[in-house]
């Protein structure tokens, strides 16, 4: 019995891993334009646009995670796809509160979006 559990572990410890990376390699690349701001304004203040740099730096340093709002709206969380995780601010944080052009694998959940940055560039504002 010990060893027929000790299986069913090993099995599992290989698929989880590989389920994974399948659904990894089958997300979509794209590339999303928006601006760099803190997440509760995005959701609280119905901005199209950050308040300043200033504050979407200051709500970063805070703790506030940086997300990218779309053009058309949309709001995409930064995420990483290592295993453990790390948090995305220090790499948006020179793009605060500016526009952006970033690159990544796409992935959708409930209605929430988000990003694997590969590339991430500065935008000249409209």
């Amino acid at each position: 019995m010990k060893s027929m559990g000790f299986v069913l572990k090993a099995v599992l410890f290989l698929l989880v891993p590989a389920a994974l990376l399948l659904r990894a390699a089958t997300a979509p690349t794209a590339t999303v334009k928006g601006y760099v701001l803190d997440s509760a304004c995005a959701f609280t203040k119905g901005l199209s646009k950050p308040v300043s740099k200033e504050c979407a730096i200051s709500c970063a340093k805070a703790g506030s995670s940086l997300v990218i709002l779309a053009d058309d709206g949309t709001i995409y969380w930064p995420i990483a796809d290592t295993t453990p995780s790390r948090g995305q601010n220090p790499k948006l944080l020179p793009f605060a509160g500016g526009k952006v052009s970033a690159t990544g694998k796409i992935y959708e959940r409930g209605g929430s979006k988000a990003i694997v940055i590969e590339k991430i560039e500065a935008q000249g504002a409209k």
